[in-house]
């Protein structure tokens, strides 16, 4: 089969197509036809080292990125009973561990997965996996968001951030969006109830009470966050390198922090998604969409860290 495969890390032509042997599966494992690939920030970081992922997986070889997958079910192993072959599925797989998504064919936990929505295509499907599952795991597993809140949502345009209005809106919270001027319609479109554009407007002059924050800038944005929220509020982190500084000022306001969300493949998660796709609640955006052979565009348009919504592979 046709995968790609990371010959070593660093620059994006260290990603090289290649001929290698279909995935054998576990007992536990069905064997998917991919029909799309959704590339995430975590894949550019992963192949460049600069995850500390990376690591884990200097280990494999062949070493082939990829977690984000929606395809056709060709092979179910002998202990699958919720999957049956014929079935298109989708779901973040192995994560945090050896994706193996840049492929053909993906052997993937059935427990990582659900049942593609009949009025969702396979490429809005691969969108609404790693980017979809973190904002719920954000409200609903390391934080509790509630209907009477007001959350703050950095980078409202983005993949997570876009899933994220969406998820806190059907919540029934009241929800505060910064993104740029240029992406203003976009976020408010998805359902905010406001919109601040970070570059004219320090948000932390303008708020105040807010219960929830989903922070996803990193650095003093999280301090800056914090100033916002409410004493015993909640602040969910998602990129990592936290400091001894955050956490004492986190403390002497009591928030509830999280400081470090790790998303986890999760097929129960992954349902629930399934079912906001399904009702129409949840609509994934796909600004890009690029063939197999086109993976180096797509890390590069990834890379540059201005996508509006997601970046999706087609087979």
């Amino acid at each position: 089969m046709k995968a790609i495969v990371l010959e070593k890390f660093g620059e994006v032509k260290h990603l090289v197509y290649k001929d290698i042997k279909k995935p054998k599966i576990k007992a536990d494992e069905v064997l998917i036809k991919v029909k799309a690939i959704g590339i995430n920030p975590v894949d550019v970081k992963v192949r460049s080292r600069q995850a500390p992922l990376a690591e884990e997986l200097a280990q494999y070889n062949p070493l082939i990125l990829g977690w984000d997958i929606s395809g056709e079910v060709v092979e179910t192993g002998n202990r699958v009973t919720g999957f049956q072959i014929g079935d298109e599925v989708f779901g973040m797989i192995n994560f945090v561990g050896h994706g193996q998504g840049y492929a053909e064919y993906a052997a993937a936990p059935a427990a990582h997965l659900a049942l593609k929505p009949g009025n969702i295509s396979h490429v809005e499907a691969a969108a609404s996996t790693l980017a979809a599952l973190t904002a719920w795991q954000a409200f609903d597993r390391y934080g509790k968001l509630r209907p009477t809140d007001k959350v703050l949502i950095h980078s409202a345009s983005g993949g997570v951030g876009h899933f994220a209005v969406q998820i806190a809106k059907h919540i029934g919270a009241y929800v505060i969006g910064t993104s740029s001027s240029s992406n203003r319609d976009f976020v408010l479109q998805l359902g905010a109830d406001e919109h601040i554009d970070y570059r004219t407007t320090s948000f932390e002059d303008v708020l105040s009470d807010i219960d929830f924050v989903l922070e996803s800038v990193g650095g003093e944005n999280f301090q800056k966050s914090i100033q916002v929220l409410k004493p015993f509020g909640t602040i969910v982190t998602l990129p990592s390198g936290h400091t001894e500084e955050d956490e004492l000022k986190a403390r002497e306001k009591q928030i509830h922090a999280c400081y470090f969300m790790a998303v986890y493949s999760n097929g129960e998660d992954m349902e629930h998604i399934a079912s906001l796709l399904k009702s129409g609640i949840l609509k994934p955006y796909v600004s890009h969409v690029f063939e197999f052979e086109e993976m180096h565009q797509a890390h590069l348009q990834v890379e540059t860290g201005r996508t509006v919504g997601k970046v999706v592979i087609r087979m």
